[in-house]
């Protein structure tokens, strides 16, 4: 049985309506022909992040996520290390409100373990079109009130 696990580190946890964004999550990963398996989102700031960066990555840099892909054949499975700092940079960085940077942050992870890369020639906007095809499967309140006013 697929499970999807949050965990806080030195943050809150979003405020995401779990049952919602678990069948969100599970239908992008069937729309890649996959099944769903372990997710566990790891919610923390831009020092845990470069901590994790360097520790397992030797990167020493922030990054807005890092995902960990333990899927075996079709069953998508994994770890996802989300700096909400970085998430926040971003979405003032990219004009975005942060409530959709992090949803696009938070299925970024998923995508990587369905398979699809972001770093080689021409695969950012690869990466860029299937987010935006998952955001475009969102459901309705994903979250269970204004995360903004818990910040």
């Amino acid at each position: 049985m697929a499970k999807l696990v949050f965990i806080a580190e030195k943050v809150n946890v979003p405020n995401f309506d779990t049952e919602k964004l678990e069948r969100w999550l599970y239908e992008v990963i069937k729309s890649h022909g996959k099944e769903p398996g372990n997710l566990t989102y790891i919610f923390c700031d831009d020092e845990y992040i470069l901590d994790v960066n360097k520790k397992f990555l030797q990167h020493d840099y922030y990054t807005d996520i890092i995902t960990f892909d333990y899927s075996t054949h079709r069953r998508v499975s994994g770890d996802m290390v989300i700096s909400l700092d970085t998430v926040r940079s971003n979405s003032v960085l990219f004009g975005k409100p942060y409530q959709n940077e992090l949803l696009r942050v938070v299925v970024h992870g998923v995508l990587h373990l369905c398979g699809i890369n972001d770093k080689g020639p021409g695969e950012r906007e690869i990466m860029e079109h299937h987010e935006n095809m998952a955001l475009a499967m969102l459901p309705q309140d994903i979250y269970l009130h204004d995360y903004e006013t818990q910040l």
